[in-house]
């Protein structure tokens, strides 16, 4: 049996998870304060602090590393990746510390995760990072030259959906065509083919979400700015914080914008299904890159237990394949099983840097 530590860092919390094999023995969500956090300049400071508490919560629940099989983290925005597993090296903590694509807490789980490794003598890893970047050439190109598109999404999760439903209907993940939405407080779609994510809707370029303002009109972008009533911050918090349900409804949870459907708010009615209407476009945006030969569509994340949310993208979509909904967002999961394939041999773990880790144009 293989004891598989999970570690999945967030700005304000450090969730983990014990496992044996891909049974969840126990799991724990450890809070920070802003108060917390304010003595530490970058997120990489955080280190000592996080890694004090995730040992200080395997001794409260009797673990020993010397019990440990392998320490598995989510994946940040470290470079350009390949789907699946890596195993975190010297050569990663160093992108980590000194330059990443982005500065975002999920960085940190790496870095936890090869400390307690070194000190228990087993190897860690992480799996589908944020930053998978498989995008076929062709997809990359946008209409200027030094801003090619990105690929940054909720890859985890998305492809762990992808591979149940290839499990579940005893399909081999190598020979289908999958779009996959993640519904969250950040909506991402993206289109897996032959086992690898070949195109992709980020969160900038696609829909808005409960808490982000997805695609916008540069232009008007552009005035707000002109005319000193959007600076560089507000536009930041307003791409990712203050946009989508925030901006028009007050709120980041949709459960508490279908109350206010269900009490006969009209405007909000109108906003969620424009929500709705904007994820069936982006998942038809990703019909063209496979010539419209898709297997399967799938409707994942928190949103996605929302019955009246899917069923208002299921009819816009179901044209182009059949939909499946997997709800939830089952990180610690997916990276439990991702890395449970990894020891039994199942699949393979990866050095980096890649010999072609750098995909840019």
């Amino acid at each position: 049996m293989e004891r598989i530590l999970v570690l999945n860092p967030g700005s304000t919390s450090t969730k983990i998870a014990w496992f044996h094999d891909d049974c969840e023995q126990w799991k724990e969500s450890i809070s920070h304060s802003r108060e917390d956090l304010s003595g530490f300049a970058g997120i990489c400071d955080q280190l000592e602090f996080r890694s004090a508490l995730v040992l200080e919560s395997l001794a409260a629940h009797g673990v020993s590393l010397s019990d440990l099989s392998a320490v598995a983290s989510r994946g940040g925005p470290i470079a350009p990746l390949h789907c699946g597993a890596y195993e975190v090296n010297d050569a990663m903590a160093e992108v980590i510390r000194t330059n990443p694509l982005d500065a975002h807490a999920s960085l940190l789980g790496a870095l936890i995760a090869q400390r307690i490794a070194a000190a228990a003598g087993v190897k860690a890893y992480i799996y589908d990072a944020v930053s998978v970047d498989e995008l076929l050439p062709v997809c990359r190109i946008s209409g200027v030259p030094e801003l090619p598109r990105q690929a940054l999404g909720h890859n985890l999760n998305k492809r762990a959906a992808a591979l149940k439903l290839c499990r579940d209907n005893g399909w081999d993940p190598l020979e289908k065509t999958i779009i996959v939405a993640h519904l969250g407080g950040g909506i991402t779609v993206s289109l897996h083919q032959c086992g690898r994510i070949v195109d992709m809707v980020s969160d900038e370029d696609g829909p808005f979400a409960p808490e982000r303002a997805g695609m916008l009109p540069l232009s008007p972008v552009l005035d707000l700015i002109r005319d000193g009533k959007l600076d560089d911050r507000g536009a930041r918090r307003l791409i990712k914080g203050e946009g989508g349900l925030v901006a028009w409804l007050g709120t980041n949870d949709s459960r508490k914008a279908e109350e206010m459907i269900d009490a006969d708010d009209s405007r909000a009615a109108l906003v969620y299904e424009a929500m709705a209407l904007n994820v069936a476009k982006s998942i038809a945006r990703l019909a063209p890159v496979c010539r419209g030969k898709v297997d399967a569509i799938i409707l994942t994340g928190g949103i996605a237990y929302s019955e009246r949310f899917t069923g208002m993208i299921t009819p816009m979509v179901d044209w182009i394949a059949p939909v499946t909904v997997i709800p939830g967002e089952n990180e610690m999961q997916s990276l439990a099983e991702g890395i449970l394939r990894v020891l039994r041999g199942e699949e393979p773990a990866r050095t980096f840097p890649d010999a072609d880790a750098d995909r840019r144009i």
